[in-house]
């Protein structure tokens, strides 16, 4: 073997032992920085997740019903779940629910005496949860360690699922809520019981109580905890702030008003410039504002019918097709959709961001979001899910007790000035994921159907007041805010970073330049620790570890 092979070698095997005990964690803390000093900058990360000022990175997978997923530990068993900004509670199906959706992934194996399972009643605390759609979940209220993006909860309250009909696909064993501790069923059942981020905020467990999320249509979608991705996020100054709005109190669950939902006041909708202003359902406890829900646990985008008809009037030769409220366009439409929040910055949708497909019996025409929907009774006008979030990358401040309200920041990915997309464009779009919807449309046009607007269900004795300072059931006063409503320093927010840019030297002298995300890792769901039926894991950024050993094989070196 010739000394430049020996070398090289040498390289291979020396840096293969660095990120094996660099990456042996499912998910990691990366820092704001390129990799140009080679494996020793990755080699030298360390988690900083157990303790206090904690914060991680995740990457966020979709699945094939639309929704997002992370990979979490329970008990140090690996799950996938489901992210949902619409809802506060996390479950998990277990090995006790026999129904068919549960059989169908992995479960939580109760049979497993985990050493940081926690009874709470002797299992008899009840949990159940329901969703918009007619499904749910039943079971009880347990405690457990859960790991999310390396930042580690003991004892957190979890719903264990023992009966579910709700679709669960691509092995996502539950759900990871994400809301605040006023929507939790768990935290109304069981003393001291707080959601997932609610535990981590007012323990002041995280560097800032905030969550970040980006999603794309692939793999490189990031989920992080206490900080934000500046691989995605490249000019702070550019968010765009939207003060959560507050709501009064449920019946009598309380003499005081709060947040239920990350929810913002919608200030405009327009199609190609053509501006309208939002008709809200409650005018009187809304201050005359349209609220819009932001949920990444709803892969569409719902309006109601005041507003959605106006939309699409703007659609030349649109039309309702069906009960649902399920409008369709012209395929060949080049119009750009867009919604403003706040101090009105608008983001932008393009036709490949909200164009469903072709009807298969009317291949000119498209299925198109939005849908419109019956008024709401808990005031919410628009619900906005993966299409649009799929356009900004947003982050979540769970707000300060006595401090700062939550607040949630867009950062716009579509250029607002950039020229409409061709039809070649949504044509190769539709085609590349064979988005043709199996149905024929009406051969007649429906009519807009009316309905009856319940009664607001919040109680407006006890009135909540717009960019509102609680005392409570935020994020410990420990923190100093960042982001409140008289000042933002954003700049100051806790950064990290899904992607890493390798610069490498090739044999002719020219430096080349590659972008590596951080990738799912590939590990055995619902298999405790020790047990035979455990493969062996395998360390996350594996892509990317084998690529750089590739490139060290032949003969490139990292500068």
């Amino acid at each position: 073997m010739n000394r430049s092979a020996t070398v090289v070698l040498f390289l291979v095997l020396n840096f293969a032992l660095q990120f094996k005990t660099a990456l042996a964690a499912s998910t990691y803390n990366l820092p704001s920085t390129s990799l140009q000093d080679g494996p020793a900058l990755l080699a030298g990360q360390a988690s900083n997740s157990t303790a206090l000022n904690a914060f991680g990175i995740s990457p966020v997978s979709i699945a094939s019903d639309g929704t997002y997923y992370v990979v979490l530990q329970a008990g140090q068993i690996s799950f996938r779940a489901a992210l949902d900004t619409g809802s506060a509670d996390f479950w998990l199906t277990s090995t006790e629910c026999t129904t068919s959706t549960c059989m169908s992934v992995p479960r939580y194996p109760l049979t497993y005496a985990s050493p940081t399972f926690v009874s709470i009643n002797n299992n008899e605390t009840a949990f159940t949860v329901s969703y918009a759609d007619g499904t749910g979940a039943s079971g009880f209220v347990a405690r457990e360690t859960v790991e999310v993006s390396n930042v580690t909860v003991p004892n957190q309250a979890f719903g264990v699922v023992t009966n579910s009909n709700t679709t669960l696909v691509s092995e996502v064993s539950g759900i990871l809520g994400l809301g605040f501790s006023r929507q939790s069923e768990i935290s109304a059942r069981a003393a001291n019981a707080t959601p997932f981020f609610s535990t981590l905020a007012q323990q002041g467990i995280l560097e800032y109580p905030i969550f970040g999320l980006s999603l794309t249509r692939n793999t490189t979608g990031t989920f992080t905890l206490g900080a934000i991705d500046v691989s995605v996020v490249q000019n702070v100054s550019q968010v765009v702030w939207s003060e959560v709005v507050p709501f009064s109190p449920v019946g009598a669950q309380t003499n005081t008003s709060g947040y239920f939902f990350w929810a913002i006041r919608m200030s405009s909708f327009a199609v190609n410039g053509t501006q309208y202003t939002p008709q809200p359902t409650y005018p009187g406890p809304s201050d005359n504002s349209s609220i819009a829900l932001l949920d990444v646990g709803t892969p569409g985008l719902y309006g109601p019918y005041q507003d959605v008809t106006r939309l699409y009037s703007s659609f030349p030769s649109s039309r309702l097709v069906d009960e649902s409220g399920q409008w369709a366009i012209p395929c060949d439409s080049s119009a750009t959709m867009s919604f403003s929040f706040g101090d009105g910055t608008i983001f932008i949708l393009e036709p490949t961001d909200y164009i469903i497909g072709p009807a298969e019996g009317n291949p000119d025409l498209c299925l198109s979001w939005p849908k419109a929907s019956p008024p709401s009774a808990d005031g919410i006008d628009w619900l906005l899910g993966t299409p649009f979030l799929r356009t900004v990358y947003s982050i979540w401040s769970y707000g300060i007790d006595y401090q700062e309200p939550p607040m949630i920041g867009l950062y716009p990915r579509n250029n607002a000035s950039a020229p409409v997309q061709p039809f070649s464009v949504v044509e190769s779009s539709l085609s590349s994921e064979s988005a043709t919807v199996a149905t024929t449309l009406p051969n007649f046009v429906l009519s807009t159907p009316t309905y009856t607007t319940p009664s607001y269900a919040f109680n407006t004795s006890v009135p909540a007041v717009y960019g509102e300072i609680v005392q409570s059931e935020l994020a410990t006063s420990t923190y100093s805010p960042l982001i409140g409503t008289l000042a933002v320093n954003a700049t100051a927010l806790p950064q990290v970073t899904g992607a890493y840019t390798l610069f490498v030297t090739n044999s002719n002298g020219a430096v080349v330049t590659s972008t590596y995300h951080i990738s799912q890792p590939l590990v055995t769901l619902g298999v405790p620790p020790g047990w035979s039926s455990a493969a062996s894991r395998t360390v996350p950024g594996v892509g990317l570890v084998i690529s750089m050993l590739v490139t060290l094989a032949a003969g490139i070196w990292i500068i």
